[in-house]
C-alpha cells in the first residue's frame, strides 16, 4: 500500500494558483440565482395549483397530513450518508426540485397526456389508466431523475459512489412525494366535506393510511434505482464510457418499470393491491434497505484499508484509520471535542472525518485505474485540509480509538502447557496498540 503512488510526501502544500478570467455566466452567484429563481417560481405555480384543486382549507389539511413522514425519511438516507456526508445545500436542491420543479412538471404533463389520450379515444376510463399506468411513471421518474443527473454533473466531487446516488435520489423523491400527497389528502378532504363523512371512515383517512402509514417509501423505492445506476456511473473509470452512459438509463428504466407495477396494482382485480404490496413492494423494499447499508458497511472497509498508506507516510497517526473506519469512533471523537474544546471543534473533527473519507475513496478509485485527471490536485486539496485541522482532530481520534479498540487475546502460561486466556480472565491487561 505504502508504495502506491502518487501521494505527496510533504506536508508543505503549495496552495492555489493562477486564476483563469471567467464569463459572467459561470460566476457562482448568477448559477445559484438562476437556481433559486427557478425553483421559486415552480414553487409558487404548484402552491397555486394544488390550492386551486384542494381548497385553501384542503391544501391545510393535506399539508398538516403529508409532512408527517418526512423527517424520518430524510433523516434515514441522512443517516446513510454519513460515512461521507454530502453537503447540506445538495439536499436541500434535491428535496426542493422534487417538491417544486419536479411536482409542476408531473402535474402539467400527467394533466395534458390523460386529456388527450381521452379526446383521442372517447373513452375517459381508459385514458385515466393508461396515464396512471403509462405516462405518470415515465414523466415523474424523470422528472426527478432531473435533479440526480445535474448534481452528477454539476457537483461531480460530491456525488461518488452508490451512496451518493441513493441519498440524493431518495431526498428529491421524498420532496415529490411531499407535494403529492398534499394534492391526494386536500382532494380526499374536499370530497369527504361534500359527502358529509369523517372520522375512520373518511377518504382522507383511507388516503392516509395508504400513502403516509403504508407506502411511504414508494417514491423513494422508485427513484433509488435510478440512483443506483448513477452511483455505479460515478465508480466507473474514465475509459468505461460505455458503462457510465448506459447504467444511468438502465437504473432510470428500472424506476419506471417498478413505478408502473405498483401504479397498475389496482386494476389487478380486488386484492391486486394487497398482492402486489405484499408479495412485491415490501420484499424489493427489504432487499434495497439491506444493499445500502451493507455498501455503507463496506464503504467504512475501504476507510481502514486505505488510509494506513497516509500513516506510512506521516500524515495521519497511527490510530487514526481504526477510529475513522469506526461510526462509532468518529461520533465519540466529535463529543470528545465538543466537550473539551466547544462546537467549533466538533465541527472541525467532523470536517477532518469527512475530508478523510473523501481521501480513502479517493485513493481506492486510483488504485483500481478509476481516478479522473485530477487526481493528484483532488489528493493534495484533501491532505491540506486534513492538515490544517490535525492539531484538534487527531487528540480525539486517537481518544476515540482508544476507547472503542477490541481487546486482544494474550498468552499465558497454565500448570501444563499453554493455553489462551483472554480479556477479563487474564490476570494482566492485554496488549492494545492503541491504549497508552
Amino acid at each position: 500500500m505504502a508504495t502506491s503512488s502518487p501521494y505527496p510526501t510533504n506536508p508543505g502544500i503549495p496552495t492555489g494558483g493562477p486564476l483563469r478570467h471567467a464569463h459572467w455566466w459561470h460566476k457562482r452567484w448568477v448559477r445559484y440565482g438562476a437556481l433559486i429563481t427557478l425553483l421559486t417560481l415552480s414553487g409558487l405555480v404548484i402552491l397555486a395549483l394544488v390550492r386551486e384543486q384542494t381548497g385553501t382549507e384542503g391544501f391545510l389539511v393535506g399539508l398538516g397530513l403529508a409532512i408527517l413522514p418526512v423527517p424520518l425519511l430524510v433523516a434515514a438516507f441522512r443517516w446513510l450518508d454519513r460515512v461521507e456526508p454530502g453537503p447540506w445545500r445538495n439536499l436541500l436542491f434535491a428535496f426542493s426540485w422534487g417538491a417544486c420543479a419536479a411536482a409542476l412538471i408531473a402535474i402539467i404533463a400527467n394533466s395534458f397526456a390523460t386529456r388527450w389520450i381521452a379526446t383521442a379515444t372517447a373513452d375517459p376510463t381508459s385514458a385515466d389508466t393508461w396515464g396512471a399506468t403509462v405516462i405518470a411513471p415515465i414523466v415523474e421518474e424523470s422528472a426527478k431523475a432531473a435533479a440526480i443527473l445535474l448534481l452528477f454533473l454539476f457537483r461531480r466531487r460530491d456525488f461518488t459512489g452508490i451512496l451518493d446516488g441513493v441519498v440524493i435520489a431518495g431526498v428529491t423523491a421524498t420532496g415529490f412525494a411531499f407535494t403529492e400527497n398534499i394534492l391526494y389528502l386536500g382532494t380526499a378532504f374536499g370530497t369527504d366535506q361534500l359527502a358529509g363523512h369523517s372520522g375512520i371512515a373518511s377518504v382522507t383517512a383511507a388516503t392516509f393510511f395508504v400513502r403516509v402509514i403504508m407506502s411511504p417509501f414508494a417514491h423513494p423505492l422508485f427513484t433509488v434505482l435510478t440512483g443506483i445506476g448513477f452511483g455505479f456511473a460515478a465508480l466507473a473509470g474514465e475509459r468505461q464510457r460505455l458503462r457510465r452512459f448506459l447504467l444511468p438509463p438502465a437504473g432510470l428504466l428500472l424506476a419506471m418499470g417498478m413505478h408502473a407495477f405498483w401504479n397498475g396494482s389496482a386494476t389487478f382485480g380486488d386484492y391486486g393491491f394487497f398482492a402486489v404490496y405484499g408479495g412485491f413492494m415490501v420484499p424489493a423494499f427489504g432487499l434495497l434497505t439491506w444493499l445500502v447499508i451493507w455498501t455503507r458497511q463496506r464503504e467504512l472497509r475501504t476507510v481502514r484499508e486505505e488510509l494506513p498508506a497516509y500513516v506510512v507516510a506521516g500524515w495521519l497517526s497511527p490510530a487514526e484509520p481504526f477510529a475513522l473506519g469506526s461510526m462509532r469512533a468518529r461520533r465519540l471523537a466529535r463529543e470528545y471535542a465538543g466537550h473539551h474544546l466547544g462546537k467549533p471543534a466538533a465541527r472541525a473533527v467532523a470536517q477532518y472525518e469527512a475530508y478523510a473519507t473523501s481521501l480513502a475513496f479517493l485513493r481506492h478509485r486510483g488504485r483500481r485505474g478509476r481516478a479522473r485527471a485530477d487526481f493528484v490536485v483532488r489528493e493534495r486539496e484533501l491532505l491540506q485540509e486534513l492538515w490544517n485541522r490535525r492539531e484538534i482532530a487527531r487528540p480525539a481520534l486517537e481518544y476515540a480509538a482508544r476507547v472503542t479498540a477490541p481487546p486482544l487475546p494474550v498468552m499465558m502460561p497454565p500448570v501444563y502447557g499453554w493455553a489462551p486466556v483472554h480479556g477479563p480472565t487474564a490476570p494482566y491487561p492485554a496488549y492494545n496498540p492503541y491504549r497508552s
